[in-house]
This record gives structure tokens, C-alpha cells and sequence, in this order.
């Protein structure tokens, strides 16, 4: 075998290393290029400044709350109830503005959404970030033109009237340094209908084109405070609890030894549906619904109001506790069907009279709420019993179809209470109503 001189050799060894090392990118670039990228992007014809500028006026839409998940993020599963264990979405926008070689911009927008992952295991419950479906980023684009638009449209007026040139003489000797006319300036005819189109036409005219564009970025203007005035509203509800300090257990019911759900975190929030001295309910997700005491939660503003009046206002009963399972009893409608049953107790420190017509106002009450859970949920149980838990006791049930004809305005109070199932019957007496 013919061996290369040495210097042959290192040539060969230095040609052989390039070519594995082109070989090399050429793969990274090939698997790079493969992987899809969604780009939101557009090209606005105005510098850099400009449009900086213009999205300076729209940060309220550039981070927030948003109001649901569901038209912003991707599905996160097979199917919709997945987004039942997702909470507390928000999403940031992130804006990149390079200038073009023409002298325009390009504007890229991506959006991160982030919401409250609630697993059944609560070890793996936390923030989870979802993928945006171009809904935001389209939106944010979209305002951006609208913004530019306006403001563009308000400088070409201003400017087409602040700039009209003068009219010069034809006659050489009024300016030195004008060119000569060697062609008659043609003129409008002039008739009686058909008035002269002066310049004080024409102003008038761009000047009515000004009023308008300024109008029109009044009533943007105007239309983003109020939006932004609405997404204050939906990021501080005013019926949330915030947990204090993490580790603090959800139960499944207002007692010490109850079944621990999960641990929440600090800052976690959840809706309130009702409260004692020492419990609050709270909703967790959909139907699920948990108790916190009430020693390790935040509550809103307007349940710290004077002891005198919440006396007055708060329910003659609180929910103890709630459940599904099959009718314990014998009436027809619900009969061996899985209902919600709710027990209730008399809230204790309540010195107000118990009897039929103050349990009647508050089954009323807690239906309303209780079927505005169940209005569209494919799953709900058949019906809702409500049991009294007290010495004189009592339980009223209903039908989901009688609820919805209630709550619809189809039946009348009278008409509803006949629709339901009272044990005992004294319970449904009409001078109790």
C-alpha cells in the first residue's frame, strides 16, 4: 500500500475535518428548518418611533387577565372538560419592532398564557403554561393598525391644511424668481348652480376631514379606557379569597378531621359561596367545591364590613356539607335518580325565627345558585334535595327541569313550590310564603 507524503497527509486530515463539520451544521440547520414556527407578524409602513410610540397607548392590552381560557389557548386535552382543572388564566404579550430596509417596521407579537393547574394528585397541581391560539396576538396587531390608521389619517389632514402653497401672481414682476406661464390655468366652469370652488372651499373641507379623524381617535380612545376599566373589574373580583400562606388544607367539609383534597398556595384564589365564624366555602373547579377555615384566607373587602350589618344580611343556614348520590326516598320524579344533596345547619349565634318561611327563603336562594352551576353541565345529577339539620328538621327536593322552568321566568314561585317534594308537608304551608 502507497503511503502520501506528510504533507499530503495533513492536507487530507484538514479536508476530511471541514467536511464532517459542514456535514454537521448542514444536519442542526435541516432539523432547525423541519421544526414548524407560527410567526404573528405585520408590516406597518411607519418608522420605528412611530409605532413604538403607538404601542405605548396600548399597554392595558399587553398583559392581564383573561376572563376564560377557552377562545385564547389550545385545547390542553382530548376533550372540554379538561379545562375544568385549568384556573386563573394570564397571559404577557411580548412585542419586537425592527425597522425594514424601505423604511417601514415589522412588528412580531407572541403571547405566554399561564394558568392554575388543579390535578387530582396535589402534588402535581401548580401553574402550567398552555399554548396561545393567535387569538391575542391577532387582536394586539389589529388595535395597533387601528391606532396608526387613525393617527396617520389625523397628521395627513392637519398637515394637508397647514401646507396648501400660496397662489403666486402670473405676472413675472410680483416674484423675480418665478418661472413664466406659457399656458392659460384652467378653470371650472361657472354656471348659477354650480358655486366657485375657492380656497376657502377647500379649507373648510380638510378642515371637516380633521374634525372627523380627531373625532375617531376620541371614541378609540374613549372605547380602550373603557375596556381596560372592564379587565380591572374581571382581574379583582370582589368575591374571592386569597389564601394567606401555603400549606393551608381544602377539605370536604367544615371539620378538622375531614378528607384533605388538596394544599393550597399562597396568593391562590377562590370563589366564595358561603361562610361561618370559622369555615368558608369556596368553589375549587366546576363542580368540585372544598372548605378552608376562614383563619387562613384573605376575605374581600365587603365581607369585613361591621359586625351589626352582616348580622342583619348573612342566611339564617349555612352548608355543611354536599354530595351525590341516589334519591332517599320514594317520590316519583326522583326516584332512584343520583341527586346533589346538601345538608344544611342553622348558623349558629342566629337568634332569628327558623320556621317554614325563613327555610322556604332559603331553599329559594340556594336553588337560583345551585342550578346556575348545573345550567350547562351535560353531567348534572337529576335534581337537588336540601336537608334541614336541626331539631325540627325538614327537606326539600326539586327537579332540574323544574328549576330551569323557575329560573326562566316559566313558572311562578306558587307554581315551582307545587312542583317540589316537601317532608313534612307543613313545610309547603301557603301562609308560611
Amino acid at each position: 500500500m502507497t503511503r502520501l507524503p506528510p504533507a499530503w497527509r495533513l492536507e487530507w486530515r484538514t479536508i476530511r475535518r471541514c467536511v464532517i463539520i459542514a456535514t454537521v451544521a448542514s444536519l442542526a440547520f435541516a432539523q432547525e428548518s423541519a421544526q414548524p414556527k407560527t410567526q404573528y407578524e405585520r408590516t406597518f409602513p411607519q418608522s420605528k418611533s412611530t409605532v413604538e410610540q403607538a404601542l405605548r397607548s396600548l399597554q392595558p392590552y399587553i398583559a392581564g387577565r383573561l376572563p376564560a381560557l377557552q377562545g385564547f389557548a389550545t385545547s390542553p386535552g382530548a376533550d372540554d372538560r379538561a379545562w375544568d382543572r385549568y384556573q386563573r388564566g394570564y397571559y404577557q404579550c411580548a412585542v419586537h419592532v425592527s425597522p425594514t430596509a424601505a423604511g417601514a417596521s415589522l412588528v412580531r407579537v407572541s403571547a405566554k398564557i399561564t394558568a392554575w393547574y388543579s390535578d387530582s394528585v396535589p402534588s402535581k397541581s401548580g401553574y402550567r403554561v398552555l399554548p396561545s391560539n393567535g387569538r391575542l396576538e391577532t387582536d394586539l396587531l389589529d388595535r395597533l393598525e387601528e391606532v396608526i390608521g387613525a393617527r396617520s389619517a389625523t397628521t395627513e389632514t392637519t398637515a394637508a391644511v397647514t401646507s396648501t402653497p400660496p397662489l403666486k401672481s402670473a405676472h413675472r414682476g410680483a416674484d423675480p424668481d418665478a418661472p413664466s406661464i406659457s399656458a392659460p390655468v384652467p378653470r371650472l366652469p361657472q354656471s348659477s348652480k354650480t358655486p366657485a370652488y375657492s380656497t376657502a372651499n377647500r379649507t373648510e373641507a380638510l378642515q371637516s376631514q380633521t374634525t372627523a379623524a380627531e373625532k375617531r381617535v376620541q371614541a378609540l380612545t374613549a372605547e380602550a379606557r373603557s375596556l381596560e376599566e372592564i379587565l380591572n373589574d374581571q382581574s379583582h373580583p370582589a368575591n374571592l379569597a386569597v389564601v394567606i400562606k401555603s400549606g393551608a388544607s381544602i377539605l370536604d367539609a367544615p371539620r378538622a378531621d375531614a378528607k384533605v383534597l388538596f394544599t393550597a398556595s399562597a396568593e391562590d384564589e377562590f370563589e366564595i359561596l358561603d361562610s361561618t365564624a370559622e369555615w368558608v366555602h369556596l368553589r375549587i373547579s366546576g363542580l368540585s367545591r372544598g372548605w378552608i377555615r376562614r383563619s387562613n384566607v384573605q376575605m374581600p373587602d365587603t365581607a369585613a364590613a361591621g359586625s351589626s350589618q352582616k348580622a342583619l344580611s348573612a342566611p339564617a343556614f349555612h352548608i355543611a356539607s354536599e354530595q351525590i348520590a341516589p334519591f332517599p326516598g320514594d317520590w316519583g320524579p326522583l326516584r332512584g335518580k343520583a341527586v346533589r344533596i346538601i345538608s344544611v345547619q342553622k348558623t349558629e349565634g342566629d337568634v332569628r325565627d327558623s320556621g317554614p318561611a325563613r327555610k322556604l327563603e332559603f331553599a329559594k336562594s340556594l336553588f337560583a345558585r345551585q342550578y346556575a352551576d348545573f345550567a350547562d353541565n351535560p353531567q348534572a345529577p337529576a335534581g337537588i334535595v336540601l336537608i334541614f339539620d336541626s331539631e325540627d328538621g325538614g327537606m326539600v327536593a326539586t327537579t332540574l327541569p323544574a328549576l330551569q322552568q323557575w329560573t326562566a321566568g316559566k313558572l311562578s314561585d306558587d307554581a315551582f313550590w307545587r312542583q317540589c317534594f316537601f317532608d313534612p308537608v307543613e313545610l309547603m304551608d301557603p301562609a308560611a310564603k
